[in-house]
């Protein structure tokens, strides 16, 4: 026997967001693999130069610029799920470092806001109810943002109905 509601509802809207990396780790590979090399050849002529601390600091620069990458490819792991049905809008956001967040709304009493800006777009996407305000999508680019909001508001939309 099947546990659970016998008649689900219907998902209105369902979305993963993640934040975009556009270099993969090929490519993290072959841009580490240039700088180092370069800055290597560079290091070593000025070592032939006789200015041998310089040596040193191009490879502090390839190490601070691969540690740059880490950090931004740590914080890639964060996502957020979104999914709203007729009685239940819900959201959980997970951190870099794994914690969850989960916050359930009910989609007739909440409202969608966002935050324009004439040369950016849209900059915000919140959803509130009750005094609740939660941000979604806080690491999307703008066009990315826009389009949360058109979707998200037109499922809440058809969850009001």
């Amino acid at each position: 026997m099947q546990k659970g509601n016998p008649f689900p509802e219907p998902v209105l809207f369902e979305a993963r967001l993640s934040p975009h990396r556009s270099l993969s780790s090929t490519g993290f590979a072959i841009v580490m693999g240039v700088l180092a090399g370069v800055s290597f050849v560079v290091g070593v002529s000025f070592l032939m130069m006789g200015a041998w601390p310089v040596f040193g600091f191009f490879g502090l620069d390839v190490a601070l610029v691969w540690l740059a990458f880490r950090v931004n490819y740590r914080d890639a792991r964060a996502y957020e799920d979104i999914r709203v049905t007729p009685s239940v809008l819900s959201v959980r956001q997970v951190s870099a470092k794994g914690a969850a967040r989960e916050t359930d709304f009910n989609p007739r009493w909440v409202r969608l806001e966002k935050t324009e800006d004439a040369l950016y777009g849209v900059t915000r996407v919140a959803l509130l109810s009750r005094g609740i305000l939660l941000i979604v999508g806080a690491f999307l680019p703008p066009l990315y943002k826009s389009e949360l909001a058109k979707h998200l508001g037109a499922a809440i939309a058809a969850a009001k109905r």
